[in-house]
């Protein structure tokens, strides 16, 4: 590496040594109502840790509403009704945490979770029951759960609205609960359970709209969400078979879409942080996922929200362990991260700032590169960004785990974490399920 880089790195990058040392970050974010922090891997401490300590910060001090993460609506609905201290809701967050079945239940059924949720429920006890900051899924994952959870709705509040619902889960059902079989049918009947699950999805909107639903109706807001998870993860696994983008970004567009209608529940003045891997809160233009026609979270949130103020935080690590598993819905276990590629950016940074811990705060984002007269600045350079998702095999990494990224247009700041340490799991996880592998890397 240049001199000239290996110098402006060590200039450019702060120390991270505690909470205080974000301020430069929080300065960055201002008056943002959206905050995106994301993770190179799914199975590491360190990443949470530092979430940890951004978001207490962005909730004591700029007012942040909800926490949104890369999770299944109903685990996480679940977790927001212990924080909030709703009633019949266990006092404990870290026990509904460990209670977390879904593989991989390691991404939120870990310590460095459990304590941050702790936390906030510590924090929401101070506050009256409208203003406690909520947690919530934004995945689309939880195709069977959500259908359950719309029935015994309806059950309860609308009898007379069931039918529909039923529709749905009869056409559902011979597939017994197995989101592969499912789409392996629709390679027969290519429509699937669509009809049926549009038609509940409309019923459900169209309460939604009676009952107007805003922040004093959470109950009907919950039921139209589980209704759009059917609608998207039955698009989902119809699409998954064929790889490439499509799957990808109906995923992404949910997440999007489920971010925006948290929003307009939470109110005028809402903001949001939102934890996901780095290739969701990211920018995909940035990078050669653009090239294939795949979008990001980061990316949708930028193209529809930067009035209202949009800061994307990546992260990275040199080498470390990691929790992850060999092949989709396998057993976790701890893995050693290698020592990153040559060239890659966790290797530039490493080669300037060895065994460091540091931030990068950018200037303000430029999707076309600024012209200059010599050789662009580092961070406008395209380097491979890491990314590992929840199936790893570190024997591959060197050729199966790099993203070709301009930082500085992927990313509004960047935590470089040199060398990390593998999360530790509430408990053993065993359980696999028939959940499709996500591309790239299962992230």
């Amino acid at each position: 590496m240049p001199d000239t880089h290996r110098s402006r790195i060590r200039d450019e990058a702060v120390p991270l040594t505690g909470p205080d040392s974000l301020d430069p970050l929080l300065d960055r974010i201002g008056d943002a109502h959206y905050v995106l922090l994301g993770e190179a891997s799914h199975g590491t401490a360190d990443y949470h840790q530092v979430r940890d300590l951004l978001t207490r910060r962005l909730i004591e001090e700029k007012g942040f509403s909800f926490v949104a993460v890369e999770g299944d609506w109903p685990d996480c609905q679940a977790v927001h009704r212990s924080l909030v201290a709703a009633p019949g809701a266990p006092e404990d967050p870290g026990q509904v945490l460990a209670g977390l079945r879904r593989w991989p239940a390691w991404m939120w059924g870990n310590t460095d979770v459990a304590a941050f949720a702790r936390w906030l429920r510590r924090h929401n006890e101070q506050r009256p029951p409208g203003r406690r900051v909520g947690f919530f899924g934004l995945d689309v994952y939880s195709l069977w759960e959500s259908l359950h959870a719309v029935l015994g709705h309806l059950r309860e509040h609308d009898p007379d609205q069931v039918e529909p619902a039923l529709e749905a889960y009869r056409c559902l059902e011979p597939y017994a609960e197995d989101p592969h079989s499912y789409a392996l049918a629709t390679r027969l009947v290519p429509e699937g359970c669509e009809p049926q699950v549009l038609s509940l999805l409309t019923e459900l909107r169209r309460r939604a709209a009676r009952t107007d639903a805003t922040a004093g109706s959470f109950t009907e807001f919950a039921a139209r969400q589980n209704a759009e998870i059917l609608a998207g993860a039955e698009a989902y696994y119809r699409a998954v078979l064929d790889g490439g983008p499509e799957s990808w970004n109906i995923r992404d567009h949910h997440m999007a879409d489920t971010l925006d209608r948290l929003m307009a529940q939470h109110g005028p003045g809402a903001k949001a942080v939102v934890w996901a891997h780095n290739t969701h809160i990211g920018d995909a233009r940035a990078t050669d996922m653009a090239d294939t026609g795949m979008v990001s979270i980061g990316q949708l949130v930028r193209e529809r929200h930067m009035g209202q103020g949009v800061v994307l935080v990546g992260f990275g690590s040199f080498t470390g362990t990691v929790v992850a598993a060999h092949a989709w819905g396998d057993v976790p276990r701890t893995m050693e991260v290698p020592h990153a590629r040559t060239g890659s950016l966790e290797d530039l940074l490493h080669d300037a700032l060895p065994g460091a811990r540091a931030l990068f705060v950018f200037p303000h984002v430029q999707l076309q590169r600024p012209a200059t007269t010599g050789s662009p600045a580092w961070f406008h350079q395209e380097h491979g960004h890491r990314a590992i998702g929840v199936v790893y095999r570190p024997s591959y990494e060197h050729v199966t785990n790099y993203v070709p990224t301009v930082l500085a247009q992927r990313y509004d700041a960047f935590c470089h974490l040199d060398r990390t340490r593998a999360v530790t799991p509430l408990h053993p996880m065993s359980a696999p399920t028939a959940e499709e592998q996500t591309w790239p890397v299962g992230v």
